[in-house]
C-alpha cells in the first residue's frame, strides 16, 4: 500500500506521517509537494498537521485552493481513502469534503498534550481494527480545534453515524471537562456519508511507537492498511474488527443515552 502525504508550505507533521506509514506500518509513501497535480499512485492520501501558509485567513482557507486538491477531491470522489489530520483536517473542511468548521478553542489556548478519545463507529476504513467504545489514548496539537456545525448539520452527522471519535475521560465517559477545546458533541472526528473520507484532530502519527508515549494511533493506522487490503481483494468491505480485553470491558458498561445527549454544550 502507497501513503502519499501532501506537504503544504507551513506543514510540520508531514515527515511523522512518512514515519509512521514506513517504519512503524512497513508501508510504502511519497511526499507530495502541494503544487503537484498528481498523487503520484497513491492509495490513501494523507492531508498533515502544521499550520499550512501560516494558517493566514483562516487555517485550511488557502490550502483548499493548492493545485494538488483538485487531484485529492476527484480521487475521493472515486471512492479513494482520504484522512486530514489536525490541520488536514481543517484544510478538508475548507475544501468542502467534511461537513462543519473550526473555531478557536475554547479558551483561546493552544492545548498541546495526550487526550482520550472514544471509537464511535467501526464500518470506517480508519476505525475497522476498534470496537466502538474502545478509548484511544492519542496526542493533539492545535489552537483552532473547536469543531462546530448548525443543528441540523449535527443531526445529520449523528443520524448518519458520521461521527467517529469522540472526547471522553480515559474510562470513556462524556464529561466536558475532558473536552479539550469545547467541540460541540465532543467531537473529534468524524467522516463524509461515503464513509472514504476522514478527519481528526488527534495526531495517529504521534502515538505509534512505545517511544512517543502511546501506541494508540496504530489502531487508526492499521485499520487504514486492513481496510484497503479488503478493497483490494474486490470485496469493498471493511475488515472485521478484532476485540481486546479493554473494549470489551468497556463495552460492558451501560452508556445509556450518553452518546449524544446533554453534549452540546
Amino acid at each position: 500500500m502507497k501513503f502519499g502525504v501532501v506537504v503544504f508550505p507551513g506543514s510540520n507533521c508531514d515527515h511523522d506521517a512518512y514515519h509512521a506509514a514506513t517504519a512503524a506500518l512497513g508501508q510504502s509513501a511519497e511526499l507530495l509537494w502541494h503544487k503537484d497535480t498528481s498523487l503520484k499512485g497513491a492509495d490513501i492520501v494523507v492531508l498533515p498537521g502544521g499550520f499550512a501558509h501560516g494558517d493566514y485567513l483562516r487555517t485550511g482557507a488557502m490550502a483548499r485552493f493548492s493545485p494538488i486538491m483538485s487531484e485529492v477531491q476527484s480521487f475521493a470522489e472515486r471512492g479513494g481513502f482520504v484522512v486530514g489530520i489536525c490541520n488536514g483536517f481543517q484544510i478538508l473542511l475548507e475544501a468542502g469534503l467534511l461537513p462543519g468548521a473550526m473555531l478557536r478553542n475554547r479558551g483561546l489556548k493552544y492545548r498541546c498534550e495526550h487526550v482520550h478519545v472514544r471509537v464511535e463507529r467501526n464500518d470506517t476504513p480508519f476505525t475497522c481494527g476498534a470496537l466502538p467504545g474502545q478509548v484511544l489514548r492519542i496526542p493533539i496539537g492545535h489552537g483552532e480545534g473547536n469543531f462546530y456545525a448548525p443543528p441540523d448539520v449535527l443531526e445529520r452527522l449523528e443520524g448518519n453515524g458520521q461521527v467517529i471519535l469522540r472526547y471522553t475521560t480515559p474510562d470513556g465517559r462524556l464529561d466536558d471537562g475532558a473536552n479539550p477545546n469545547g467541540s460541540v458533541h465532543a467531537i473529534a472526528g468524524l467522516c463524509n456519508e461515503r464513509r472514504n473520507v476522514a478527519g481528526m484532530m488527534p495526531h495517529p502519527e504521534r502515538a505509534c511507537e512505545p517511544l512517543l508515549g502511546s501506541v494508540d494511533g496504530l489502531v487508526i493506522l492499521r485499520s487504514i492498511v486492513e481496510a484497503f487490503g479488503g478493497a483490494s481483494a474486490g470485496d469493498g468491505s471493511v475488515p472485521a474488527p478484532r476485540a481486546t480485553a479493554d473494549a470489551e470491558r468497556l463495552l460492558a458498561k451501560p452508556r445509556g443515552s450518553e452518546a449524544v445527549a446533554g453534549i452540546a454544550k
